[in-house]
């Protein structure tokens, strides 16, 4: 029997690739966008959910459930980005990137675990981010989200293996999607303390996502967690020296690490 799926955000970028890419293999895929009714000729199905709206995170489970009868995989993919300097970025901002890409993946996770528990099988895989390992400069309260997520991961994995339930972290570097449009930018101020050196670094971060990986080497790795009968409990996909950093922060001293980074990113 095809293991039946359920992708957030996945009208575009990696949901959209993991989503053709299980197509094919033969998954009964269900993507979801906030407004599926505006996007036509989707490669597989979309309903609307909204991570921000729990009345549409049930919703959309409720859908998938009564057509299919069970909910095998749920790929907690939908997520925002922010960037800017910490003390110069709208913390209402913050508050919405943080129910985007944690609440949100939590209100999703508690949406199906009933259905999994039910049927004492079940995987989910939280799509975090190799910037959730350390806290990138002006990316700060964005690694801070996806480092939340991870950890959250850790303990509800623990938590729900009893019932037959599997979970796991898939941690991508850049790859080329939209994620860059969109984002929620801090302005550059002029005059501002922070000026050039958030200038430079907003050109290094598209510029990284312009020259990113194709999105269905992530497909290919979450195909691949798929079908092992015990995923670890992270994976990073990406560029050999960005799943090399998280190793390198493991072994240096913090301050020969932070000097690294501030190299990096020219600060």
């Amino acid at each position: 029997m095809s293991k039946v799926v359920l992708i957030t955000g996945g009208s575009s970028g990696i949901g959209k690739a993991v989503g053709e890419f299980l197509t094919k293999k033969g998954f009964n895929v269900y993507g979801t966008s906030r407004d599926a009714s505006q996007i036509k000729n989707h490669p597989f199905p979309l309903v609307s959910l909204d991570v921000r709206k729990p009345s549409t995170i049930e919703s959309a489970v409720a859908t998938v459930i009564k057509n299919e009868g069970r909910l095998d995989v749920l790929i907690n993919n939908a997520g925002m980005g922010i960037t800017g300097p910490i003390e110069e970025t709208d913390t209402e901002e913050m508050r919405r990137l943080f129910d985007t890409n944690f609440f949100g993946a939590i209100d999703v996770m508690k949406a199906v675990l009933p259905q999994m528990r039910s049927q004492q099988s079940g995987l989910i895989i939280n799509v975090t981010s190799i910037a959730g390992y350390m806290g990138l400069p002006f990316r700060g309260v964005y690694s801070a989200s996806k480092g939340a997520l991870e950890l959250v991961t850790e303990a509800l994995r623990m938590e729900v293996k009893q019932f037959g339930v599997q979970i796991t972290n898939v941690a991508p570097g850049d790859f080329a999607t939209n994620i860059a449009a969109g984002r929620y930018h801090a302005p550059v101020i002029k005059k501002s303390p922070y000026e050039a050196s958030y200038q430079l670094n907003l050109d290094l971060m598209n510029a990284h996502v312009d020259g990113g990986k194709d999105p269905e080497i992530m497909a290919k790795a979450i195909f691949s967690i798929i079908t092992k009968n015990t995923p670890r409990i992270h994976y990073k996909v990406g560029e050999f020296m960005q799943k090399f950093s998280i190793v390198l922060k493991r072994i240096l001293p913090d301050t020969w690490y932070e000097k690294l980074l501030m190299n990096h990113y020219k600060l």
